[in-house]
């Protein structure tokens, strides 16, 4: 069964830094592409970044480009989002999901994800 769990979540101030870590099981790590989301409340879920595990290509949205960093570790089957310079608008519950290709990842179509973890939130205060 693939799973993926999500963790790292907390609460920090505006300009302050995160890392989430999100561990994958079931599947062979090396063939897929992870993504990053979050989703505030009220708000549709978003695609924040994503990374192929094969050749560690990596895509951002536009909203965090410059301030997050993802990464992966294929030994511990986990990818990292390492996020700086917070600030209050990045408050979300984040999620982390699989996805075939990394070409499909970067669409960041959560129709197109699948195994999602239950999530961690992320609190930024100002």
């Amino acid at each position: 069964e693939v799973q993926l769990q999500a963790s790292g979540g907390g609460l920090v101030q505006a300009g302050g830094s995160l890392r989430l870590s999100c561990a994958a099981s079931g599947f062979t790590f090396d063939d897929y592409a992870i993504g990053w989301f979050r989703q505030a409340p009220g708000k549709e879920r978003e695609g924040v970044a994503c990374i192929s595990s094969s050749d560690g290509s990596t895509y951002y949205a536009d909203s965090v480009k410059g301030r997050f960093t993802i990464s992966s570790d294929n030994a511990k089957n986990t990818v990292y989002l390492q996020m700086n310079s917070l600030k209050p608008e990045d408050t979300a519950v984040y999620y982390c999901a699989v996805t075939k290709f990394f070409a499909i990842a970067t669409i960041f179509n959560p129709y197109d994800f699948g195994s999602w973890g239950q999530g961690t939130l992320v609190t930024v205060s100002s």
